[in-house]
């Protein structure tokens, strides 16, 4: 099979058993992020922990200063003031037993999806079609609240939900390749900050094994730890 001239460069130009700093990391990867859309910039982290453990489960909020570079879709289970105040903060869909019967018919038109408390009876019946796609809405995420306006502008501002899979690996966008190097770097620590502040009391050992960054479609590279805060 031929090899195209983006391949070879990216050969050329990535060492695969190499440990770049997050300021290389960053610039090469934007460099070669040369799709025909904007890709998005993917991190990957390696956490030490074992999530069949529930003390060492991690999951949790983080807003990105920067933004996700994505339009949210935003779903809200609410009614009556609730439903208008959702509506009046830039939720594209509001309703109650109406959206849980559009979400059964198999219509999802949202990208995050929040409630409030009085809800949570209608959108528990949801929990085999959202829990899987890390839809469901949690208290503890902040999805399940009186606040509806704060939640609605949060899921649209840049807050992203992380949670650590079953190999212990978080998957996380940090930005668009589009974004300057600086932004994507400023929404690289606030998601590294946050993993630490989340650091499970059950964790042994070293809690950052390994941390990749990639865009889309292009090469992956993984950065040296010692360039994260000591803590890492």
């Amino acid at each position: 099979m031929a090899i195209s001239k983006k391949a070879k460069a990216i050969a050329a130009a990535v060492d695969k058993n190499k440990l770049y700093t997050v300021a290389e990391a960053i610039a090469i990867v934007r460099e070669y992020a040369t799709s025909k859309f904007d890709e998005t910039i993917e991190l990957a982290i390696n956490l030490g922990v074992d999530p069949r453990h529930a003390d060492q489960m991690v999951r949790g909020v983080v807003t990105l200063p920067k933004g996700t570079g994505k339009n949210v879709r935003v779903g809200v289970f609410a009614r009556g003031p609730k439903a208008e105040e959702a509506k009046a903060a830039g939720a594209e869909v509001v309703g109650a037993e109406d959206l849980m019967e559009a979400i059964q018919d198999g219509t999802i038109d949202f990208d995050r999806c929040i409630a409030t408390p009085d809800m949570m009876g209608v959108v528990g019946r949801l929990g085999k079609i959202l829990g899987p796609k890390g839809m469901m809405p949690n208290p503890k995420l902040g999805t399940v609240t009186m606040n509806v306006t704060e939640a609605v502008k949060a899921a649209k501002g840049g807050q992203v939900e992380y949670r650590v899979d079953r190999t212990g690996i978080i998957h996380s966008g940090i930005g668009k390749a589009s974004f300057s190097a600086e932004d994507i770097r400023t929404n690289f620590d606030a998601l590294i900050d946050a993993l630490l502040k989340a650091k499970p009391t059950g964790a042994k050992g070293r809690y950052m094994k390994k941390v990749s960054i990639s865009s889309t479609m292009g090469p992956g590279l993984s950065i040296d730890i010692a360039d994260l805060p000591a803590a890492a």
